[in-house]
């Protein structure tokens, strides 16, 4: 798994820094829902069992490879 810069400072904030590497990869590859927004990164959220089925949204670059932001969206409705 690649992270830009952006994703390694943001992880080391208290509210970002429990999310596990596995549970992003799990929202990569099984997203329940993905959108391309207009600059090419893709938004994939999936929910996360072990954090009582709250959806973690993980923004990936325009490679669909690369972690830019991962966080758990509160306004997420499946």
């Amino acid at each position: 798994m690649k992270f830009t810069e952006y994703f390694v400072t943001m992880r080391q904030r208290p509210d970002r820094a429990f999310i596990q590497l596995d549970w992003i990869q799990r929202v990569i590859d099984h997203p329940v829902r993905e959108i391309v927004q207009s600059d090419g990164r893709i938004r994939r959220w999936a929910p996360i069992q072990e954090m009582e089925g709250r959806h973690l949204r993980v923004i990936l670059l325009p490679d669909a490879t690369t972690v830019h932001n991962a966080f758990f969206d509160r306004t997420f409705r499946p």
